[in-house]
């Protein structure tokens, strides 16, 4: 789809939820950011949160982080392929499974919360696994892809 063409999302009606969505969204978007520069947090998972969340709360914000020049083209292919690549899929999983046990392990003292930690990375580890992977190809700019 060509670069600057509006495509009409499938927003959520409450505005209520709407912002919820878009505080949500940020708040992944953060988390993914982190993952950028610390090499122990996961940044896939956060993206595909925000991504998710913005296409039902924000034109905007999604068209901003589907064209984003780092971010971008890891969140297209999952919009256009329905997956991700290989490499980032093995990435997110082996920096789950080396921070969240660490942070269980050294940091939290609650036995229910280290349940919670190692579930929730089970989860995410299962989701990461189910979904496709996209090979590799050459880099390509590709245009504004709308929300599944």
């Amino acid at each position: 789809m060509p670069r600057g063409k509006r495509v009409r999302h499938k927003l959520v009606k409450s505005e209520v939820l709407r912002y919820l969505l878009i505080g949500i969204g940020w708040i992944s978007m953060a988390g993914g950011f982190v993952g950028f520069f610390l090499p122990l947090v996961p940044t896939v998972p956060f993206l595909l949160l925000a991504v998710f969340c913005f296409s039902r709360s924000s034109e905007r914000f999604h068209t901003w982080l589907v064209e984003h020049k780092h971010m971008g083209p890891m969140l297209r292919d999952y919009l256009i392929h329905g997956g991700i690549p290989l490499r980032a899929k093995a990435l997110a999983i082996g920096m789950i499974w080396v921070s969240f046990p660490a942070s269980t392990f050294f940091f939290v003292e609650i036995f229910w919360v280290k349940v919670l930690l190692l579930s929730i990375a089970a989860a995410v580890t299962v989701y990461l696994v189910v979904i496709p992977t996209v090979a590799p190809k050459k880099k390509q700019r590709q245009g504004f892809i709308p929300p599944p």
